[in-house]
């Protein structure tokens, strides 16, 4: 069962490019943490993001910030995130900031980003080709350095970049 906390930026950026339907259709349950949906609310009026969680098809939650994560000095959302998925086993938290993976390490906290959430909806056939996705995703502003992108498609869907 795939569980999945998700941070603002993946949501952002896949709403953004037109994507935000595999947050749905991936995971067998998904939680916005409040933190998360009122980073996203402050954004720009016209932004994708902020319509879907307006739609409530994403499922928002309060969540306590646990102490050892709060020590981390991440943001609201990361640290909200990070917080659920520790207290939460089983629940994999989905965040693409570099500090925030790097804290969830340290804690064993299991992660994935947009990059994976790409690959995992190809695998599940929801998209012929996730290197276009991938491509649609950096014209919406997700910033994920092309070696890894590269590195990622060829290994896991056969993909060139």
């Amino acid at each position: 069962m795939e569980r999945w906390v998700v941070n603002a930026s993946p949501l952002i950026c896949l709403a953004k490019a037109g994507f935000s339907d595999f947050l749905l259709k991936l995971p067998d349950e998904i939680i916005v943490p409040n933190a998360v949906n009122e980073e996203i609310q402050a954004g720009q009026s016209g932004d994708p993001a902020r319509a879907e969680l307006a739609s409530g098809k994403f499922p928002t939650k309060e969540i306590s910030a646990d102490p050892e994560i709060l020590s981390w000095d991440l943001g609201k959302g990361e640290t909200a995130v990070l917080s659920y998925a520790l207290s939460n086993p089983g629940w994999i938290a989905i965040i693409d900031d570099q500090a925030a993976r790097k804290c969830a390490r340290s804690f064993s906290i299991p992660i994935n980003g947009t990059l994976a959430i790409v690959i995992l909806a190809k695998k599940h056939g929801l998209i012929p080709s996730a290197a276009d996705v991938m491509r649609s995703l950096q014209a919406a502003g997700l910033r994920l350095d092309e070696e890894v992108i590269r590195t990622a498609l060829k290994q896991t869907v056969g993909e060139n970049w």
